[in-house]
């Protein structure tokens, strides 16, 4: 009996060491993406007001440090006047005009760079003192990994508007807010699986299914989304629903081979990114009527409630960043809106497996 007793303390006295330990990931996590998200805003800001290119150089560890001195000031203005967006387009600007254009990138690059320190450090104090379990230490070493190649490819994308482009690429774009979502999509992952909840039974046998491919077409829209702020064509066919006056708008292939209509022709691109919204405001739409029909009052039905509204929402936020022919106000909160579309619908996903199993706390190796 005794024995039996000891075994149920030390069994409680493990739960109340994972429980606190979980405590500490999910706040630290927290504050990674709460960082994450400003990071993305700052670069939609960079992005909006033509700022991305007013570095241009690459300088990992010495660019941390801003121009101090007029000297300075005057040294990097003359490598902007260099490259062709200010031959081109911003020939003529005054020093104070090319710093703020390059206080944005100057910030972007920051935040970059802090949001290294603020995974890091902390996931090795964590690592040391035995807090992290076995199971999220390669994933979370994966992140730290993907995230330093995330400064990379983000100078990847720089490059491509130093030399015969007066902007970035949209493929390049694209593929770095990508990754950005990609590594936040992660945190958001764990985090909900840290997270103590009660499961109800799943809708239907595939519910998780229908909800792991809303979270999968929020990702896609974000993605499309990048390619019409890469090629600005959201400043173009500025009404709604018609489209240059039509639903099915003219000249949507009119570039060979067809399919690269789908990445560098403006039009379509804009118009795939409506599609991509009508298509997953109605799936979201129909995951929520057969949540509530099959299991009303459930924890999934009521989260399949709260994101079709959140889509809706976004909806009505992307539809006037159109119609206002995108201020920079409206440009960020659609932006921030796919976001938290993208953490709901995953955190939505998650909830279909319930939180990690009970292990016994981490052993510091």
């Amino acid at each position: 009996m005794v024995a039996s007793q000891t075994i149920l303390d030390e069994k409680q006295v493990r739960d109340r060491d994972v429980e606190r330990n979980r405590l500490l990931l999910r706040r630290w996590l927290q504050v990674v993406i709460i960082t994450l998200v400003c990071l993305v805003l700052v670069g939609g800001a960079t992005r909006l007001t033509d700022s991305g290119l007013s570095i241009t150089e690459w300088k990992p560890i010495h660019g941390v440090i801003p121009p101090l001195s007029v000297a300075e000031w005057e040294e990097e203005f003359q490598l902007y006047k260099q490259i062709p967006e200010y031959q081109q387009i911003n020939r003529g600007m005054s020093l104070d005009e090319f710093k703020t254009i390059f206080w944005w990138e100057w910030a972007h690059r920051l935040l970059a760079r802090t949001i290294g320190l603020i995974f890091g450090l902390p996931l090795l104090v964590f690592w040391l003192t035995g807090r992290v379990e076995k199971r999220l230490r390669m994933p979370l070493v994966g992140l730290l990994a993907l995230g330093g190649f995330q400064g990379f490819i983000g100078w990847w994308m720089v490059s491509s508007g130093l030399a015969e482009r007066t902007d970035v690429s949209q493929y390049r774009l694209a593929t770095h807010l990508t990754i950005a979502c990609l590594i936040f999509s992660a945190c958001v992952w764990i985090m909900r699986g840290l997270t103590p909840q009660c499961v109800d039974a799943p809708p239907s046998r595939h519910s998780h299914l229908a909800a792991g491919g809303l979270a999968v077409l929020a990702l896609i829209q974000i993605y499309l989304g990048a390619l019409v702020a890469g090629l600005d064509a959201g400043y173009a066919y500025n009404t709604w629903p018609l489209m240059d006056g039509a639903l099915l708008p003219g000249d949507l292939f009119v570039q060979q081979p067809w399919w690269i209509n789908l990445f560098e022709n403006p039009k379509t691109v804009q118009f795939v990114h409506r599609c991509g919204a009508y298509l997953l405001l109605t799936l979201t739409l129909v995951h929520m009527l057969v949540s509530i029909a099959r299991r009303p009052g459930t924890t999934h039905a009521k989260g399949a409630m709260l994101l079709f509204c959140l889509v809706c929402l976004q909806a009505m936020i992307g539809i006037a960043t159109l119609l206002l022919h995108v201020p920079i106000e409206l440009g960020l909160l659609h932006q921030a809106g796919g976001l938290l579309v993208l953490a709901f619908a995953l955190s939505h996903w998650r909830g279909f497996y319930g939180e990690f199993r009970r292990s016994e706390p981490a052993r510091a190796s």
